[in-house]
């Protein structure tokens, strides 16, 4: 019995030892994982050596765009003096006439009739003449013989008188009937460009038909009409640019009339431009755009290297000072048309803020970075 009593107490502190020894152990190899656990220090971010430039002021002009139509200072419709068919269309349009050209012929033929009967009364006329003048001589000369009376010899005068003022008038209505025939050949009026022919071959026509245009191809004008709050404004010698739907730029030239008066239907002021020469492009009837150039303003601008945009938003990276660096910082601007490669900035920007131009595809917010100064000015072409 005492054996088995001392055999139990050994294996009461034998386990008692194993799960002390186990306790320590387990605690130990907790602490090691704990160790191991924790994470290792970031290193710094290392800064980023961008071309800045700061944002300046430049002259910038002011300018606005407006509607304009080309027209010539001569432009002519076509219209028929004289009813009647076409027979003839010589030309098409587009194309480049002479003054004196004929374009378009309507069928003479009644007319050429009415001026055979004109010409066949003439002729009677001039036959009845000739025989009265031949009477005359011969009643004068038995007139002065004294064998006829002065009645009889007043008579054959009076004859001869009323035969010549008929003649007379058959002749001046043959040359008119015949002058009549001219109108049956619609001729080009100055040298120019034949517009739109709405009529074909067979139609019949009259005085108030249009046949079709001829206009000039030189000195053609753009008619530009600007609001009223402009009138203070608006004299010669303004700059205008003609431009195409794409922006480009047409022509150069620049005001010559500004009207005194303001149109009561559009409520503008019309103002004309003459087109150069040189522009071969330019068409009567045209329209296109015109900036007129109000002024130049001192205006912040930025280079457009250093614009981002994001969706319809532009954005530009400024270098601001934080502790002994620089650090990123994209800020929202609002933007003008471009003028060369300048941005008037609107918004958003300050007269000095040094912008970033290069990297900026790199570039975080708050992204540490070293400034270095541009080589030079940003080119620019302030037009």
């Amino acid at each position: 019995m005492r054996v088995s009593k001392s055999l139990c107490n050994f294996r009461s502190v034998s386990w008692k030892v194993l799960a002390a020894v186990l306790a320590v152990s387990l605690a130990t190899l907790l602490a090691g994982c704990s160790k191991k656990a924790a994470p290792a220090a970031a290193p710094a971010m290392q800064a980023m050596p961008v071309l800045v430039q700061p944002v300046t002021l430049t002259g910038v002009p002011s300018t606005e765009s407006y509607v304009a139509t080309i027209k010539s200072r001569r432009s002519a419709t076509m219209q028929p003096q004289v009813d009647g068919n076409l027979t003839k269309i010589l030309v098409k349009s587009g194309d480049a006439v002479k003054a004196g050209a004929v374009l378009i012929e309507i069928d003479p033929a009644k007319q050429e009739a009415t001026v055979a009967a004109q010409q066949a009364t003439e002729q009677q006329l001039r036959a009845v003449y000739q025989y009265n003048e031949t009477d005359l001589l011969r009643q004068s000369q038995l007139y002065k013989d004294g064998i006829i009376s002065k009645q009889a010899y007043d008579q054959a005068m009076q004859a001869f008188a009323n035969s010549k003022a008929a003649l007379d008038s058959a002749v001046a209505q043959t040359r008119t009937q015949r002058e009549q025939l001219a109108y049956y050949q619609i001729r080009a009026p100055f040298d120019g460009i034949v517009g739109d022919i709405p009529v074909h071959l067979g139609d019949y026509v009259t005085s108030t038909t249009t046949l079709t245009t001829v206009d000039e191809a030189k000195d053609l004008e753009a008619y530009i009409y600007v609001p009223t709050e402009r009138a203070a404004e608006a004299r010669t010698g303004l700059a205008v640019d003609l431009l195409d739907a794409n922006g480009a730029v047409l022509a150069h030239t620049g005001l010559d009339f500004v009207s005194p008066e303001v149109d009561n239907n559009l409520q503008g002021i019309l103002v004309k431009a003459p087109v150069p020469k040189a522009s071969q492009q330019l068409r009567n009837g045209q329209i296109l755009n015109a900036r007129i150039t109000w002024g130049t303003a001192q205006t912040p601008t930025v280079p457009v290297l250093a614009v981002t945009r994001i969706g319809d938003e532009s954005f530009v990276y400024v270098a601001e000072a934080q502790g002994a660096g620089y650090t990123a910082h994209l800020v929202p601007v609002k933007l003008g048309e471009p003028v060369g490669n300048l941005y008037p900035v609107l918004g958003g920007l300050n007269v000095g803020d040094r912008v970033v131009l290069s990297g900026t595809q790199f570039l975080q917010e708050g992204m540490p970075v070293v400034p270095m100064q541009a080589p030079g000015p940003a080119e620019h072409a302030a037009h």
